[in-house]
């Protein structure tokens, strides 16, 4: 096993093979589109490793997020086709001026260099990562969890082997086998080697990297998403946004956490949340959704009195904390105390709530009448994402090729002195 240091080293060497090569990057990552099929035996038999590994430790939602099919990897494959065919962001003129003294200067879009990504459980992002960073011109590092390391280090091999196809060297996708602490840290630390650092998990792990990095660092993906019923709202659409939001994939962070509902119209809409979300559930077989209730709420529908924690919970499960307003300009002050800034949600039929909620609410995606559920690099149209950053500085939302990339001045002249 290499150790982090030599990782690092090998992987910058090799960035100078990806300057100018638009043709050959995506070369490269139709290479690894056929690869990941090829290889999906492997894959596969390294995921159901890490699934035996985990079934003591793990629940249902989170062994969702560990588990790999051959439908998932057909969409890693997928999304790495979609990237391969956006636009190179790299040398892009993003502005340019002529000043009066004959200079010509442009703003140009250039690769960062060397990005690294610290993340757990979901093997798909070794390849989303990877992809995005090549196609933007970066090399970068993986670093993944213990609990998907068999399944991360299959997709890696795959990688390798597309880069080699196409004449690149395997070494622009570093992978750190080591996953203690210490390979870490050494992440954070690689002052010189590592220019942008982003750590892709729980809160636990973004903390760490912020308080303790020392290279550029991104904070991404914390979601405690809310939606707002409006008393004008359709609540047969309601329902079945919500019903999407909280119970299609809750172990992701564009999942809802927290449901607010206006007081007008809470005595006709809790009984049909409770069910639609519990007892249809039930009876059909899937997961119920376990409503934590405040105290309003709580007098209207059975659940679960809601916790003094509930509201700033990313449960990350069938769990749904329940929350009773006056109208918008209290559901827009509720969400500026609790929320993480990823994505949130009204359900309305004004418009002048509509445009007061997306003007005030302060996160990276703001939705009106539909699911939080499409904050995703895909869905919004990059290929794939390297994260949701839920910052305000560089990067906001879904990080793709654009985001991956910072710029430089080019100026040119023909003799002038200053």
């Amino acid at each position: 096993m290499k150790n982090t240091q030599a990782i690092l080293r090998e992987t910058r060497a090799a960035l100078p093979a990806l300057t100018n090569a638009t043709e050959k990057k995506n070369a490269a990552l139709e290479a690894i589109a056929r690869r990941l099929a090829a290889e999906q035996d492997a894959i596969l038999a390294a995921n159901r490793e890490d699934i035996e590994a985990a079934k003591s430790k793990y629940g249902e939602v989170m062994m969702d997020r560990l588990t790999l099919t051959e439908e998932r990897i057909a969409g890693m494959a997928q999304g790495v086709r979609e990237v391969a065919a956006l636009p190179d962001p790299e040398g892009k003129v993003l502005r340019r001026v002529e000043r009066p003294n004959g200079l010509v200067i442009e703003k140009t879009s250039a690769p960062l260099g060397v990005i690294a990504i610290i993340y757990e459980s979901r093997p798909n992002v070794t390849s989303d990562a990877a992809v995005l960073a090549l196609k933007s011109g970066n090399a970068v590092i993986l670093r993944g969890g213990k609990e998907s390391f068999h399944s991360n280090r299959a997709i890696v091999q795959a990688i390798h082997h597309g880069l080699e196809d196409a004449g690149l060297p395997s070494e622009l996708v570093g992978f750190v086998e080591d996953t203690d602490h210490k390979s870490a840290d050494e992440l954070m630390q690689a002052v010189g080697l590592i220019d942008l650092l982003i750590p892709r998990g729980g809160a636990g792990l973004i903390r760490r990297c912020l308080e303790n990095a020392k290279v550029p660092c991104i904070q991404t993906g914390t979601g405690i998403c809310h939606i707002f019923v409006d008393k004008t709202a359709d609540l047969d659409r309601a329902l079945d946004i919500i019903e999407n939001a909280k119970a299609s994939r809750p172990s992701v962070c564009n999942a809802e956490e927290v449901l607010l509902v206006h007081r007008d119209i809470a005595a006709d809409f809790l009984p049909r949340l409770k069910k639609r979300l519990v007892d249809d559930r039930r009876e059909k077989g899937l997961v119920p959704v376990e409503l934590r209730l405040d105290k309003t709420a709580a007098g209207i529908i059975p659940g679960t009195p809601a916790g003094e924690k509930d509201f700033d919970t990313e449960f990350l499960d069938y769990i749904l904390a329940v929350g009773i307003v006056d109208g918008v300009d209290e559901a827009i002050a509720h969400i500026a105390r609790h929320s993480t800034g990823h994505s949130e949600a009204i359900l309305t039929g004004s418009d002048e709530n509509a445009a007061k909620f997306t003007a005030l609410v302060d996160a990276a995606a703001v939705y009106v009448n539909c699911s939080t559920r499409f904050t995703d690099g895909g869905e919004f149209g990059l290929g794939c994402e390297m994260g949701i950053s839920t910052q305000k500085l560089h990067a906001r939302g879904p990080m793709g090729l654009e985001e991956l990339n910072t710029y430089k001045y080019v100026v040119k002249g023909s003799g002038q002195i200053r």
